[in-house]
């Protein structure tokens, strides 16, 4: 064989070596939300002109560096979009449609609607909320159109990267306010979600997500009608519980279970993120969390598992803008806890107050096995010149 052959050879060999094992790994990280409210006060501070144009993007100005770092951002819109006036805030949930731009300007891709308060506008709010966000090109789930709407797009698949995602989405009720036909608003029932979870167990996803409205308002940790739901939908197959409605921060817990083919699986149950933002002022509604999940699959087995994940506490901060008028807004409390402080200032006051709530949530993350993702003043893009 000639010197040129030889070489020829050794190229062609090179080209046919497998990749390595970190080559042939994918990566998707996720980042989950609270309840993201629309109470009377939110509405009043974001109108520029009252029942016509409302500008909400102040609120996430803080935390859209973070959410767009992901390759999916999910959160639980706890409100109705009825697409006109009048606007109200608690006990009906009615708020413009431009809440929904700035919740897609700010980086969210995802937003579950099944919740307690779906049915606060009637029919009307809940189709209009379905069409609302779905025309900003956002993925939804938990509330439908109609029985064919639902049987078309349920169990909601999303195709990321090399990754299949199934979302799942259920709440406890609607507040005594029953869903007028042909919606939908799935609800939580044991022989229903056993049922969508097979048929997402056959659509052979990478993960199945389980978002829940759920549990006791303003309770700091879960209760056990919570823990039994969450053992027997982690055995069902999904990988990931996400809870939203105690409007508090509960723990993040990992378990194994016997799955229904007898081989076991680890799973992750967020109880609850709390409140994203709103304009609730009970103890420890004012803090809330982002949570990253990340995935990983193997290109070559095509076997994927839940690498981790990480909670950040946020803080719905209320401040005079330069007008004088009150401004909503979402911060991350790591990244302006610190030394050196974003241009948002806070009073000593108000960063104490922060502070002792996301202490207290902390310590219950921590004690159940979580770890925090600090948030840094330059990954805000907002620190002082």
């Amino acid at each position: 064989m000639s010197r040129s052959s030889i070489g020829l050879f050794f190229c062609i060999a090179i080209l046919w070596l497998p990749l390595s094992a970190q080559e042939n790994l994918s990566k998707l990280k996720l980042i989950f939300v609270g309840d993201i409210m629309g109470h009377s006060t939110q509405i009043g501070s974001a109108a520029i002109e009252k029942d016509k144009l409302y500008d909400y993007t102040p609120c996430f100005q803080f935390v859209s560096p973070i959410l767009e770092q992901y390759d999916l951002a999910i959160g639980n819109l706890e409100l109705t979009l009825p697409g006109k006036p009048p606007y109200t805030g608690y006990p009906t949930f009615r708020s413009p449609d431009d809440l929904a731009l700035a919740l897609r300007s700010a980086g969210f891709d995802l937003l579950v609607t099944s919740n307690n308060h779906a049915n606060d506008s009637g029919l009307t709010g809940v189709t209009n909320t379905i069409k609302t966000v779905q025309g900003y090109g956002f993925y939804q789930t938990g509330t439908f159109l109609d029985s064919a709407n639902r049987a078309a797009l349920y169990p909601m698949i999303v195709y990321k990267g090399n990754f299949k995602l199934a979302f799942l989405n259920y709440t406890y009720a609607t507040n005594g306010i029953p869903t007028t036909k042909p919606a939908i608003v799935n609800v939580i029932d044991e022989k229903v979600i056993k049922a969508d979870m097979d048929v997402a167990k056959q659509l052979k996803p990478d993960a199945i997500f389980v978002v829940l409205h759920w549990g006791d308002e303003y309770q700091l940790m879960e209760n056990e009608r919570q823990r039994q739901l969450a053992q027997k939908i982690l055995s069902w197959g999904a990988d990931v519980i996400i809870g939203s409605h105690p409007h508090v921060v509960q723990p993040i817990k990992q378990y194994q279970t016997v799955q229904e083919d007898g081989t076991t699986k680890n799973g992750l149950v967020v109880y609850s993120l709390g409140n994203f933002i709103s304009g609730q002022t009970k103890t420890y509604t004012d803090i809330g969390l982002m949570v990253e999940v990340g995935l990983e699959k193997d290109l070559l087995t095509l076997q994927s598992h839940i690498t981790g994940h990480q909670f950040m506490p946020v803080y719905r901060h209320i401040y005079r803008n330069e007008a004088g008028k009150s401004q909503y807004t979402t911060i991350p409390v790591s990244a302006f806890e610190g030394g050196e402080q974003p241009i948002l200032k806070l009073s000593e006051s108000t960063r104490t107050a922060m502070q002792n709530a996301a202490n207290v949530i902390r310590k219950n993350l921590v004690r159940a096995g979580s770890v925090e993702r600090k948030i840094s003043s330059e990954e805000l893009g907002t620190k002082e010149k």
